[in-house]
């Protein structure tokens, strides 16, 4: 019996965020955004993941960069190495790092500002009132990470382009008109549309994760820090299972 009730425990928390996550979109289509509180969620998010996650960007696509562009020296077709910056920071490094920062600060903010609240019944006392927690708590916050994942994936493109450009041509001397020629041999305006779907569905789940653990957090102040670090794990599970999927689908739609 407790074995049985052990196995039914996922599949139960499964299907809850299932079910909150439908909830969450239908409140959102159907009923009035609170302008005000997602304004204030995605000054927020924007505020404590803009600067990690331009530094983080910086040393990620300057090293993959780096041992791509010291394979085509060995074959000598260091002109080539715009394709690998670009592929590199646009399809792969700009979404992922992006998401990484928002789950580990972002959403984790997110998830203990609800668990706090739903400790203190202060949800509880919203739908006494009859406000519904989903439209004015959990959408908005959804929606500021969506967006500011998209807006933040545009940064870090073009942060880790400029670095890529730097490093190649002043450390590994590489001709930088042939550098910025070659950025677009692979690279065009399918590819970054698909980086920014990628970028909205990681911060998507990120939202969604955090606020489900937030909402549903239990067993006073050490049960939010567990929701907080469960945030965490949970989001990076959901980021490289939404990468794989997202990445055999952008490749199959712009091939």
């Amino acid at each position: 019996m407790v074995m049985r009730d052990m196995a039914a425990r996922p599949a139960r928390a499964v299907g809850q965020f299932v079910l909150m996550a439908a909830q969450t979109c239908a409140v959102g289509f159907t009923h009035p955004l609170a302008w005000r509180e997602m304004l204030i969620q995605m000054w927020f998010v924007a505020r404590v993941s803009i600067v990690p996650t331009l530094l983080l960007a910086i040393p990620f696509t300057v090293l993959v960069v780096f041992l791509f562009n010291i394979l085509l020296i060995e074959f000598g077709a260091a002109d080539f190495s715009g394709v690998g910056a670009a592929t590199v920071a646009v399809t792969q490094i700009g979404p992922i790092v992006t998401v990484l920062v928002i789950a580990g600060a972002g959403a984790t903010a997110m998830c203990a500002d609800l668990g706090s609240r739903t400790i203190r019944e202060e949800l509880d006392a919203l739908r006494v009132l009859g406000i519904n927690p989903l439209q004015t708590l959990v959408v908005p916050r959804v929606i500021a990470a969506t967006l500011v994942a998209m807006l933040l994936t545009s940064a870090v493109s073009v942060v880790g382009l400029v670095g890529s450009y730097v490093f190649a041509v002043f450390v590994q001397h590489t001709n930088p008109g042939a550098f910025a020629e070659s950025l677009t041999v692979l690279v065009g305006l399918p590819d970054v549309i698909v980086a920014l779907v990628k970028a909205a569905l990681f911060g998507l789940s990120a939202g969604l994760i955090a606020c489900f653990k937030g909402t549903t957090v239990g067993g006073g102040p050490a049960g939010v820090g567990n929701a907080v670090n469960e945030t965490v794990v949970y989001s990076f599970i959901a980021l490289f299972f939404i990468n794989v999927i997202a990445t055999a689908v952008g490749v199959k739609a712009t091939a």
